[in-house]
């Protein structure tokens, strides 16, 4: 058997000796600070309030959020409040107390809130304009009474409900990025899935556009996790579950 050289063996013993000497300590490692944000869903029947978390960790620049809890919110959607629009705070208030146990009391002006509201406030907005101003009024000024950080209600245009489905579906599937064996993020390989929304008398294909730097007409130009994304949504006017439905019953009879 082939015996080490004698100096290695020297080298390897003064090497040992040192590092049992010099004297050593903890290097504190800061904690990632976590922040946290609420979306108000505002849909047609019901509205839920979505807690979301993150830490500085990004991944292509874009920072990784997680949600964390949810609170159904007690009643009929936001549109129904339209003849009482000072009763839209008050079913509110379970879920925004339950919200503010949920952060903590540190982060709560810190904490963005936002509010997204769908079809039944567009259709709102579009027969009856005065009422749908009044009730996007009366549930500003409930927001801003609290303490988080109110940035604002949107009434969602369909093509932009659509391309946000779009992002939320391949976000989960981890199409923009994904851990590694280690647990750090690395981009994808995955295509990006596209996303069909079936609706009462409408079906919505939303789907990311490959070539070229311009969206396509109609379509969303996105900046996610270091990607360029060209979102086009298809509107399907008559493929809905109500004309799926009437179809099947009609083959059924025959």
């Amino acid at each position: 058997r082939e015996l080490l050289p004698p100096w290695l063996v020297i080298v390897a013993g003064l090497t040992g000796i040192v590092l049992l000497c010099v004297s050593t300590k903890d290097v504190p490692i800061t904690p990632l600070r976590t922040k946290y944000g609420i979306v108000l869903d505002a849909g047609p029947s019901r509205t839920i309030l979505f807690i979301y978390q993150w830490t500085t960790i990004k991944a292509n620049k874009t920072r990784v959020i997680t949600e964390c809890s949810s609170c159904p919110v007690q009643g009929p959607g936001v549109s129904s409040y339209s003849d009482s629009p000072q009763k839209v705070g008050e079913s509110l208030e379970p879920c925004l107390n339950w919200a503010l146990k949920e952060i903590p009391t540190e982060q709560h002006s810190q904490t963005p809130l936002y509010v997204g509201a769908t079809v039944s406030m567009r259709q709102l907005n579009l027969t009856h304009p005065t009422l749908s101003d009044g009730l996007l009024a009366a549930l500003t000024v409930a927001l801003k009474s609290s303490p988080f950080n109110f940035q604002g209600t949107e009434i969602l245009s369909s093509p932009d409900k659509e391309v946000f489905n779009w992002v939320a579906v391949n976000y989960v599937l981890e199409n923009f990025f994904k851990y590694d064996w280690r647990g750090q993020l690395v981009p994808s390989k995955k295509g990006m899935a596209g996303v069909l929304s079936m609706r009462g008398t409408s079906a919505h294909f939303t789907s990311n556009v490959e070539g070229g730097n311009q969206a396509p007409k109609e379509g969303v130009r996105l900046q996610l996790y270091g990607q360029t994304h060209n979102v086009y949504t298809h509107h399907c006017p008559c493929d809905g579950t109500d004309q799926l439905r009437s179809r099947l019953l009609s083959m059924l009879i025959q």
